[in-house]
């Protein structure tokens, strides 16, 4: 298998900023830890805020960052809004990261 030279890995610049606008919103502890808690799941705010530990204006906040950066995708149905990973290619980074920086189990 041949590997990729730098320059070919991402070709176009607006590939670049995605990935980089993307990286940077995934980039703070709490949504990280977001991503991981909702993995293929759809869940309610108020889900997110029991398994991640934090008030629910802190997760609305950052839940409304992903959201703006194109990393979630919101639904609402009725007074709740429910939240899921908006591309399974997010999943498959998460993933990887915990590949990465995590200790085998």
């Amino acid at each position: 298998m041949r590997k990729a030279k730098p320059s070919e890995i991402i070709k176009h610049d607006a590939e670049i900023n995605q990935a980089a606008h993307a990286l940077k919103a995934m980039a703070h502890p709490l949504r990280l830890k977001t991503l991981c808690v909702l993995g293929n799941k759809e869940l309610s705010v108020q889900e997110i805020v029991n398994a991640v530990g934090t008030s629910q204006s802190n997760i609305s906040q950052h839940l409304a960052i992903l959201r703006d950066k194109g990393v979630l995708h919101a639904r609402r149905d009725a007074n709740r809004v429910y939240y899921r990973i908006g591309d399974r290619r997010t999943l498959k980074l998460i993933e990887l990261m915990r590949d990465v920086f995590c200790d085998a189990d």
